[in-house]
């Protein structure tokens, strides 16, 4: 792995604390470029209070002098302000699994005796850590003029609009929703404001289109070299995400492989293009030039007002879970954190493919990479394996 990220910290614990290693030397950061992105996943609709409270901002420890990386790892600290309301006091017990949680599995795999200390982890809070570290990825990639964004698709039971991904993604910019189009972002106004009343929470599916890579980032070499796997696992190692696809790839299975497949053509001009990008940018794991489009399942999460049937473990009896503050629907906040995701496998396999200490060692290779239209290949056959 070229490009690594690690977290530690607790949702009301002191801090959190973020460690990205492999960020070459020379690349300008500062607070403020990560503070944008922070800024993004405390949109307030559809959240909960937390983000009255929290309001982010990752303090950078390390790694960055006269506001350049070093080439070292980089340290970042984002200070939990709701903090001081449980720092020293004693917190009742936390003894009634929530169904869709991390709370049953982890006291029988850790052996806890509260469910908190699962809780207080395996919080979506955790997920400032990686938009902060996703940041990083952002700026560096930005430097070879790589492009990651995001859409709400839909949300609940909307069925997705028709508009042109392009113009979705113009929308969802300046949309409080990232909606795709002024039609959606009423009606998600209007399910969430329902679903608030109602006591319950909202999934959704989020599209991200990563643009502006090379061909040749990942591989088939060996499995865990293929690129839509590393993208995939990202995607699932984020709280509530339960389906990825590349492109719209279950709706693809309904075509036949002479219709599904993005021709190879060679325009006016004798370039190499492909006029469609059923395949969403991957081909054999290995980027092949088109945007890398990726689309996201998340569902609702399992921290609800209306309570669910579960059972105290604490008495052994049946209970009703009982309501932590959580968000009605995280499917707007959630296209930050799944761009960082993306973002940060993107610049490990980019850090993979051209290598270098730092950013003026490798622009050049970044330039200097090969494009369809530099393939030569023989006519003649060949002996591949001889006696």
């Amino acid at each position: 792995m070229a490009l690594r990220f690690l977290s530690a910290g607790e949702s009301h614990g002191p801090c959190l604390t973020v460690i990205v290693e492999g960020v070459p030397a020379g690349l300008p950061l500062t607070e403020e470029m990560i503070a944008q992105d922070l800024a993004r996943r405390q949109l307030k609709a559809g959240a909960g209070g937390r983000m009255v409270i929290e309001t982010d901002h990752a303090d950078i420890l390390a790694g960055v002098m006269d506001g350049k990386t070093t080439g070292a790892p980089i340290a970042l600290r984002i200070t939990n302000r709701d903090h001081e309301s449980w720092e020293n006091k004693a917190i009742p017990a936390y003894t009634t699994a929530r169904p869709g949680h991390a709370d049953l599995a982890a006291c029988v795999k850790y052996g806890y005796n509260d469910i908190r200390i699962a809780l207080e982890r395996s919080s979506a809070r955790e997920t400032a850590c990686r938009v902060a570290a996703g940041a990083i990825a952002r700026a560096f990639l930005r430097t070879f003029g790589i492009e990651v964004d995001s859409v709400v698709s839909s949300i609940g039971d909307i069925p997705e609009t028709e508009t042109p991904l392009e113009e979705a993604l113009v929308f969802a910019a300046c949309s409080p929703l990232r909606a795709p189009n002024e039609a959606a972002e009423v009606a998600y106004t209007e399910i969430i404001r329902k679903a608030k009343k109602d006591g319950d929470t909202l999934g959704g599916i989020l599209t991200l289109v990563a643009k502006g890579l090379p061909i040749g980032l990942g591989s088939y070499v060996t499995p865990e070299r293929r690129l839509d796997a590393r993208i995939g696992a990202a995607m699932f190692a984020t709280n509530a995400i339960k389906g990825v696809e590349f492109a719209e790839a279950f709706k693809n299975t309904t075509l036949p492989g002479s219709e599904l497949h993005d021709p190879i053509l060679r325009n006016e001009s004798g370039h190499i293009t492909r006029p469609t990008n059923r395949c969403g940018g991957l081909e054999a794991g290995i980027t092949n030039g088109m945007p890398i489009v990726v689309r996201v399942a998340m569902k609702p999460i399992p921290t609800t007002l209306k309570p669910q049937q579960s059972i105290d473990f604490a008495t052994g009896e049946s209970a009703a879970t009982t309501y932590e503050r959580s968000d009605t629907c995280p499917v707007p906040r959630a296209c930050v954190v799944l761009e960082s995701a993306l973002l940060l496998t993107l610049a490990d396999a980019l850090i993979e493919k051209i290598g270098g200490d730092s950013i003026e060692e490798m622009k050049p290779r970044f330039d200097a990479l090969p494009t369809a239209d530099d393939i030569s290949l023989s006519p003649e056959s060949k002996i591949f394996w001889p006696k």
